[in-house]
């Protein structure tokens, strides 16, 4: 019963929002409500279930993306965007460009969640299509398979980090097994993916970045443009560096985390380029508040359809639909790595978060560990591998993907959904080649 009601609510969710043509916003509401009346949450519960959701999600997301959509408005529009695109065009040639900007949301993805660095590299990505004509969605790919990968394989993200520890798996063997898969991978979902979907158009929201093009003379150099764009990136390594290398009740440690909090680093970078790429370059506070209010409006709607998503997950993770799924899955005889993967795959579709998946399956096989004897970092990775898998309606990141880069929902299953199922397959096959090796 809780895989019908998950399927009827995820087509009634494409059926509102494709053929009604209702907002997304609204639809995933609508769908959430009708998941816990279906599933015979107490109405009470059901309100309380989407407030958490929604709570929960813009709790963790808002500063993020309000920070972040500012910082990309000052980077596009100040030039910086076009000044770091045009360096990387230049030493990659533009026939490599996806590699330049694979290359560059993985350094990024090392250090930060992925939303973080989705925020920041996306007006990099939008400036980089710009200049070399290739299609945004091309270029875009690209950059959020290499998000994607370091997300669910490597820590110090959450999920990879939380699910080592649980297993008693070697942080370090772990990273570099994940940097083993990770390459493979990329190839396949960053750089041959995008290849078959360049004829698919993006109309990314307007007045979210600027488009124009500047003159050599009004663009910042590209040490201030690259130092303002990876501030986020620098103080969150060094913040990661401190929680592995440093007496976790030093001062200077509690500094460092407080300074590599998302949020906070990207606070600190708006005032940087407020000040050195605006004041200092003659622009004045009204024009610059002007300019990055008009891209706050522009992603409004974006945040409110990330919160209903996280509202639609939050119900179905309340009403019980994950645990009965993972249930079913107990019992079974296959290989631990395959099986871990699956019950994650399994979960990650019901649900949606990554995180939550990669958790959830990582408490149903820790039994198995001790009478299987299988590797621990192995294990790792397959789960995060089966927690990328077949992203859809009730992932945040489907619907910050589908609406920066302005796609409809069947070009969005084609783009996100595809590439993020591969990055889970090539995952699970690296590790089970490893598993044959090590």
């Amino acid at each position: 019963m809780s895989i019908l009601i998950l399927v009827l609510s995820i087509l009634l969710l494409l059926i509102l929002i494709t053929f009604g043509k209702l907002n997304a916003f609204l639809s995933l509401i609508f769908s959430a409500i009708l998941v816990g009346i279906a599933k015979q949450m107490p109405l009470a519960d059901i309100l309380a279930s989407i407030q958490k959701g929604i709570g929960s999600t813009l709790g963790s997301l808002i500063l993020i993306l309000g920070l972040g959509v500012m910082l990309g408005s000052l980077l596009s529009e100040s030039g910086a965007a076009q000044r770091i695109s045009q360096v990387l065009i230049q030493y990659f040639g533009a026939s490599r460009v996806k590699l330049a900007v694979l290359i560059t949301g993985f350094v990024v993805g090392i250090a930060m969640f992925y939303n973080a660095g989705f925020v920041i590299l996306i007006p990099m990505v939008f400036s980089v299509a710009l200049n070399t004509g290739q299609p945004m969605i091309y270029v875009g790919i690209a950059m959020a398979s290499a998000l994607s990968v370091t997300h669910g394989f490597l820590p110090p993200h959450p999920g990879p980090t939380t699910i080592a520890v649980l297993f008693k798996a070697d942080i370090g063997k772990t990273l570099i097994y994940g940097l083993t898969v990770a390459i493979p991978t990329l190839i396949v979902a960053g750089l041959v993916f995008p290849e078959f979907i360049k004829n698919i158009s993006s109309n990314p929201p307007k007045g979210l970045f600027e488009t124009k093009q500047f003159k050599e003379e009004e663009m910042p150099g590209f040490g201030l443009s690259i130092l303002t764009a990876l501030i986020p990136v620098v103080l969150m390594g060094m913040a990661t560096a401190s929680e592995l290398t440093m007496d976790t009740n030093s001062a200077l440690h509690h500094y460092l985390k407080f300074l590599g909090d998302p949020s906070i680093s990207m606070l600190i970078a708006v005032t940087f380029a407020l000040i050195f790429l605006g004041i200092r370059r003659g622009k004045t506070m009204e024009y610059l508040m002007e300019k990055t209010g008009g891209a706050i409006s522009s992603a409004s709607m974006i945040i409110m359809i990330i919160a209903a998503g996280g509202a639609f997950k939050q119900v179905l993770t309340d009403s019980g639909i994950g645990t009965d799924i993972a249930k079913a899955f107990q019992d079974s005889t296959l290989s631990p790595l395959v099986l871990g993967w699956l019950i994650a795959t399994i979960i990650r579709i019901a649900l949606g978060s990554a995180t939550i998946a990669g958790l959830t399956a990582a408490g149903i096989i820790q039994p198995l560990m001790a009478t299987t004897h299988v590797n621990p970092e192995l294990m790792v990775l397959s789960i995060g591998a089966g927690s990328l898998m077949c992203s859809h309606v009730n992932d945040t990141g489907f619907w910050m993907f589908k609406e920066y880069f302005g796609l409809t929902i069947k070009d969005t299953f084609k783009t996100w959904s595809v590439m993020e199922t591969i990055v889970g397959v090539m995952g699970l096959m690296g590790v089970l080649v490893l598993n044959s090796i090590v």
